[in-house]
């Protein structure tokens, strides 16, 4: 049977593996978070309002606001802050912050596009924003969208507004860039950064940062007995958090090795200004940002791991004093060569032992034997032939003594 997995199946079960990498050297592996525990998910499932074609840079550009479907509920209407990258269809999106940013565009000034988002269309009806500019031209809603997408794609991309446009959509567009100030970015509806930690009993780990645009949201904490979420400015226990706050898993010396989490569940306002980047980097699509305030229900946690505490290391053993070393009989000295003996011994007393070569097993000879053989044989031919030298000598002056 042929199973194939999903590319989500498959990066659970390479994080499973991972995951036991870890434990089988020792480690304690943080747990993956899912999709959509530590931000806001959403799909692009269509296209919201189109508005009028512009004209920048020498390119025909179409203008549109898109709707993006938060996967806990609720819909977010977004434009588009990448010019140079198309949306793809039934692409997935997650909230981010400004400094993700992932398109091709510098996007140098976002705060003047939160300025923007704030002071035009929709935010402001065409009525309003035409009231706004104070002029007499009419300005429609197609006309207020594309003015408004192509004063955000100035700050985003760079890109400028030609003189082929629409007089009323050149309007919008001078108005905008030319009183657009820099705004701080807005709190995330709801995120918990980083996810993840590991630690050791006794301490208290993780620094988790809570942002968001909600209120006294209540702590779901999963921890066994001497584990507590604890503010890390205070060190007392918390239930509830608020934007801004930084909490710590206090961890007992005498706990075992264990993990504990939190989660977050609330309704939420996603504000204007939000990035919405693509979720699969190898799949390109272009990065949103939201028109307009949007009341979704958010999720978000984070998760730790520790070992127990290090026992305490045994003390050393004494180092044994030495024994004296015992006294060694010094071996008898080898002969003087002089006093080898002048007759050879004969051939009766090389032969082995009755019955010795038949017992014996036989073994072959290596190089390392074989050189033992060679050397052996050297030394008796010295020796022989010393004793033959030694034997002559004498012979030849025993015979001057008698003539």
């Amino acid at each position: 049977m042929k199973i194939s997995l999903s590319p989500r199946a498959f990066s659970r079960t390479g994080v499973a593996v991972s995951t036991a990498a870890f434990l089988a050297l020792g480690l304690a592996a943080p747990a993956a978070a899912e999709p959509g525990d530590d931000h806001v998910r959403a799909q692009y499932v269509s296209n919201h309002q189109s508005g009028s074609t512009v004209h920048m840079d020498g390119r025909t550009i179409g203008t549109t606001l898109f709707n993006l479907q938060v996967e806990n509920g609720g819909t977010l209407i977004t434009y588009c802050i990448d010019i140079e990258t198309g949306i793809r269809s039934q692409a997935w999106y997650n909230e981010d912050d400004w400094a993700n940013y992932p398109g091709k565009g510098s996007f140098a000034e976002p705060g003047k596009v939160l300025w923007i988002l704030q002071n035009s269309y929709p935010a402001l009806s065409s009525n309003e924003l035409q009231s706004a500019i104070g002029t007499n031209a009419r300005i429609s809603d197609q006309d207020a969208l594309a003015g408004t997408q192509a004063a955000i794609w100035h700050f985003s991309n760079g890109a400028t507004l030609d003189r082929r446009n629409q007089p009323a959509v050149r309007e919008v567009y001078d108005y905008l860039v030319e009183n657009a100030q820099e705004l701080e970015q807005t709190p995330a509806s709801l995120s918990v950064t980083p996810d993840a930690a590991t630690g050791t009993a006794g301490e208290t780990i993780g620094e988790f940062q809570i942002s968001t645009s909600a209120s006294d949201i209540p702590v779901d904490l999963s921890a066994p007995e001497g584990v507590e979420l604890v503010d890390l400015a205070t060190g007392e226990a918390v239930t509830s958090v608020n934007d801004g706050d930084k909490v710590g898993f206090a961890v007992s010396e005498d706990a075992e090795a264990g993990e504990a989490s939190f989660k977050l569940e609330t309704s939420s306002t996603i504000q204007k200004g939000r990035l919405f980047k693509g979720e699969h980097a190898t799949k390109a699509t272009q990065t949103l940002i939201t028109a307009e305030d949007s009341e979704v229900s958010v999720k978000a946690g984070a998760h730790v791991e520790w070992s127990a505490a290090d026992e305490p290391a045994p003390e050393p053993e004494p180092t044994p004093e030495p024994e004296e070393p015992e006294e060694i009989d010094e071996p008898d000295p080898k002969p003087n060569p002089e006093e080898t003996p002048e007759e050879e011994p004969t051939p009766e007393d090389d032969k082995p032992a009755p019955g010795k070569e038949d017992d014996e097993p036989k073994l072959p000879v290596t190089g390392g034997a074989l050189a033992g053989l060679v050397a052996a044989g050297i030394a008796a031919l010295g020796a022989g032939g010393g004793a033959l030298y030694l034997s002559r000598k004498r012979k030849a002056a025993a015979e001057d003594i008698a003539g």
